[in-house]
């Protein structure tokens, strides 16, 4: 039998300990003993492409990897984005900027991230956004990334949690420097041509060690601002013929009509009705297709955020005598995302105001393409919000490495807080005359067309909801109206954790068996409160034009065809706006300024909860070579304990909305322990083909805010959504099996097929709930949709890889992925598309290097709302670098990104049924990098 000398096990057992990963550690001692260990260092796109290749190359698991082609420069402004490029990555650009990374099909939160193997916590931005487990990549400036692995196949040794696979990110270290000095970093400007502004960017990086190679340091800083501005065309939601027939609380347009209050009333002291609006073949066209679909709504969206991110790092390496090795990582992430949305959009599904009014109808398969109104409502919504988002991350690392073993330790905490700590909501209302029309969707999403005025160019047309009833002047006799809210929503994510690692060398086919422990402590939290404002007539009803009010860009909704009236609005200005709300002017004499609190609404009670999870591990791996043949096995015991925390209306007898008084802590506990073995296999079949295999049992536990108790409801459109404390993990069964044919240098060919066997797969599932409801003072039934163990799903595919220099500095990277999922009761996966293409061409030379890069994936499924299966179209992105170096420590970098301006485009079940859809513009970024 052949098997590794005792001088791969010496070799391998020191890399292990010092945290190397494995595939490194072969791939200094794979071939001729005799081999030059002298450190080759390359650097360019081609020498960060041949780097990781020979990281893949040499791994016992099933890894993709991207290494920065030069101190501080990383593939792609983006971290995300530039993972595009392995096989089977893909990303969601709903801002325009890839932030969720799915794998091989997968759910973003059913992979995990690692910084430097451990833990980052990471907390969300946008206000309807629920804690979850997937990272956000905005945070991670990619000036300070070394390298990215993704492992597709599990090791024991790594932390537990994904299905699709984990993504390390590395952080340079100080002893691994080439020189004993560093001196490196950019100065340049980010323009984007939708918002028309240019955006400094920045970043440092200094290092320095020791001649005896003993003691290290390297320190990074990085700020970058962005200004984001993201138009749009989108619904609410949707209703049906029925509900325009029969009203959905308020009433209808052919049956239950709404009071005529003009009229004295009837003998019988009823109140005579306003005559049917839809009357003739309007009324035969909705009673014979009475579940046809239509959107609730249709509006003319405008984001604005100004994105700032300052990113400090810090890495200190000791080694006081040659066996022990110490490093301590920080990194610290303060980042703001204030941002400002206005939507104008015409409601004519609106209960009390819109489904009454329909004059006119059209219905072809099964969708309301058409509508026409009377005096129905248009509504000017804006919302001013404060976010922000901090991290820290401390890692303290230790490992003593003896003759033939090794032992390490880790200690760490990282804590992330973010989320809206102010929202200022206003809204205005105008009564109008308009049709819709969305019969050219999806290619035209949808227009609104006034008849007469045009309210969406009149600030004065506008005014906030002043209520209704007999006197203004009189509170006992006056409802007053809602004019917005103040909110905030903070969360906040940590983890503490420590872990043991051992390992013993072995001179036999058997070369290492290594094993450890890990604890780890974790917290994710939400607190969301505020009040609404209730407003009167003459005193709160203010309008628009109070405000500032101007057009929009001339550019607006460039892109959109046939948007009609949506296409020309005005603007106000959001935060004079604020400065009403919140001084108090819209108050009538009798009121008093409220103070914003959780247990002023149930909806903010029910948004306020807390998860703890404390997570135990072991492990035991054994990993072996013997002739052709190398690989792991090892097996992972996890048990975890998680407490889901959140509120209850304990007042039974006080009747509802519940008092602030009236609510009670409860807590759903749940303890669940999962044993998961795997196995790597990798068989030289020659030179150059390599054979691989991997079967493991994995598991992945529920989103936080799936576990929660959180709930929002909709009082007009009777919809709403929430989490179940109650949700068992996901646990699966996966096979992996690769062919890899390296036929010339830094050139590969490759097919690798997946197979997930999914159990308790979380499925969010739409059920009738009966809850309070305050726009109509009394209980009524809701759709409610919230997350279930909805049983088993399968995901199968086959992905594609092909690399290679061509020749005269030319070279191409190309991929592509074919992923097939679904549930056993046939619902689609969360952000599996089947198909998914990258290519990427490049060239290189002494003084330039050009690369562009194309990705394209198919539509998919994102999740249940109000009813309704949310999809976005298929989604193509065309990036582009060129780079100039005209000194040997200085060169020019023009980057360019989303160069089609795609739009992002989401849709309710059927493409006509448009949800959103955004359009975020080209960003270009010109810099001068320096490297000493």
């Amino acid at each position: 039998m052949k098997h590794r000398t005792s001088i791969l096990s010496a070799t391998v057992a020191a890399c292990l300990g010092a945290g190397i990963p494995l595939a490194q550690a072969q791939e200094t001692t794979r071939g001729d003993p005799a081999v030059d260990l002298d450190r080759i260092v390359v650097t360019g796109i081609r020498g960060s492409l041949q780097q990781a290749l020979d990281t893949k190359r040499n791994a016992d698991a099933i890894v993709d990897v991207i290494t920065a082609e030069d101190v501080g420069k990383f593939p792609a402004t983006n971290v995300a984005e530039a993972m595009t490029v392995i096989p089977g990555v893909t990303i969601d650009r709903q801002f325009g900027q890839g932030e969720k990374v799915s794998i091989l099909g997968t759910d973003p939160a059913l992979n995990r991230t690692l910084l430097n193997g451990q833990t980052v916590a990471s907390a969300d931005w946008f206000i309807v956004d629920q804690p979850g487990r997937t990272f956000n990549y905005s945070l991670l400036a990619p000036q300070i990334v070394s390298k990215v692995e993704v492992y597709k196949s599990p090791e024991a040794h790594i932390d537990e949690g994904s299905i699709g696979g984990t993504v390390i990110v590395s952080t340079r270290k100080p002893l691994d420097m080439e020189g004993n000095t560093l001196v490196a970093g950019q100065i340049g400007f980010l323009h984007n041509d939708r918002s028309s502004e240019n955006d400094p960017q920045g970043s440092i990086t200094l290092g320095w060690k020791n001649r005896n190679d003993s003691f290290g340091v390297i320190f990074s800083a990085q700020r970058a601002d962005e200004s984001i501005r993201r138009d749009g065309v989108e619904a609410y939601g949707s209703v049906t013929a029925r509900d325009y027939r029969d009203g959905q609380g308020g009433g209808g347009s052919v049956n239950n009509l709404p009071p005529d209050w003009s009229q004295p009333p009837n003998p019988d002291n009823s109140q005579p009705t306003l005559p049917a609006s839809c009357t003739g073949a309007c009324a035969e066209t909705l009673n014979a297709n009475l579940d046809a679909r239509g959107p609730n709504s249709l509006a003319a969206s405008f984001f604005e955020q100004e994105r700032k991110r300052d990113t400090y790092t810090l890495a200190l390496q000791f080694k006081p005598v040659d066996r022990l090795d110490l490093e301590l990582n920080a990194l610290r992430v303060d980042a703001s995302y204030d941002n400002m949305n206005q939507s104008m959009f015409a409601f004519m599904g609106n209960a009390w105001n819109g489904l009454m009014k329909m004059t006119d109808v059209t219905i072809e398969d099964g969708i309301i393409t058409r509508g026409t109104f009377e005096n129905a409502l248009s509504v000017f919504d804006l919302q001013n919000r404060q976010a922000e988002v901090k991290t820290d991350s401390y890692d303290l690392k230790g490992t003593w490495r003896g003759d033939g073993w090794f032992a390490s330790t880790h200690v760490g905490t990282t804590k992330a807080t973010g989320g809206t700590s102010r929202q200022v909501f206003g809204e205005f209302l105008n009564w109008a005359d308009y049709s819709y029309d969305i019969s050219g969707a999806p290619s035209r999403p949808g227009s609104v067309t006034f008849t007469g005025t045009k309210p969406f160019t009149d600030p004065d047309a506008f005014r906030m909801d002043g209520g209704w009833g007999g006197d203004p002047d009189d509170p006992d006799s006056w409802n007053p109206g809602w004019g917005g809210n103040v909110v905030f929503k903070p969360n906040e994510d940590r983890e503490r954790y420590g872990q043991v690692d051992f390992g013993i060398n072995f001179d036999s086919p058997v070369y290492q068996l290594r094993f450890g422990a890990k604890r780890r402590e974790h917290e994710t939290r939400q607190v969301m409160g505020g009040v609404s404002l209730a407003a009167v007539a003459g005193y709160g009803d203010a309008p628009a034009s109070l405000f500032n009010p101007r057009p929009l860009p001339g550019n607006y909704l460039s892109g959109f065809d046939g948007v009609g009236d949506l296409g020309t609005r005005f603007t106000i200005d959001g935060w004079a706006l604020a400065d009403y709300i919140e001084s108090g002017a819209w108050l009538a004499p009798w009121q008093s300024m409220p103070e914003p609190s959780t247990f002023n609404d149930p909806s903010f009670a029910a948004n306020t909860w807390a998860i703890s999870e404390d997570i135990d591990a072991a492990y035991l791996q054994a990993d072996f070579s013997w002739d052709r043949l190398r690989g792991n096995v090892g097996v992972r015991h996890v048990r975890t304990e998680s407490d889901s925390n959140g509120w209850v209306c304990v007042a039974t007898d006080a009747p509802p909305p519940c008092p602030a008084d009236g609510y009670a802590p409860v807590t759903v506990s749940k303890r669940y322990n999962n044993t998961l073995p795997n196995l790597n296999l990798a068989y030289d079949a020659a030179d150059d083909l390599i054979l691989r295999f991997s079967a493991a049992k994995v598991m992945s536990r529920p989103n936080y805010g799936d576990m929660s108790s959180y709930l929002w409801l909709g009082d007009q459109t009777l919809t709403g959504g929430g989490g179940n404390p109650d949700l068992d993990p996901y646990r699966a069964t996966n096979y992996d099996a690769s062919a890899e044919w390296y036929f010339t240098e830094n050139a590969i060919l490759a097919a690798t097929a997946f197979f997930k066997d999914i159990d308790d797969y979380i499925l969010v599932t739409t059920r009738p709930e009966t809850h309070f409801n305050q726009a109509q003072g009394e209980n009524t039934v809701y759709q409610v949709s919230r997350p279930n163990n909805a049983g088993t799903a399968e995901i199968r595919g086959l992905a594609l890889a092909y690399q290679q220099d061509l020749g005269r500095g030319f070279g191409l990277l190309a991929n592509y992925t074919y992923s097939d999922g679904e549930t056993d009761t046939g619902n689609p996966l969360p952000y599996n598309s089947k198909n998914q293409l990258n290519v990427s061409p490049f060239f290189e030379n002494d003084a330039f290097s050009a690369r562009v890069t194309y990705s394209w994936r198919s539509r998919y499924f994102t999740n249940v709302d109000r009813g309704d299966e949310l999809w976005v179209r298929d989604y193509a992105s065309l990036d582009a670098s060129l780079a100039w170096r005209f000194h040997d420590h200085l060169s020019i970098t023009l980057d360019a990104m989303n160069l089609l301006d795609e739009a992002y485009h989401q849709y309710a079940t059927t493409e006509r049924l448009t949800r959103g859809v955004y359009r975020t513009g080209r960003r270009y970024m010109a810099s001068l990098r320096f490297n000493f």
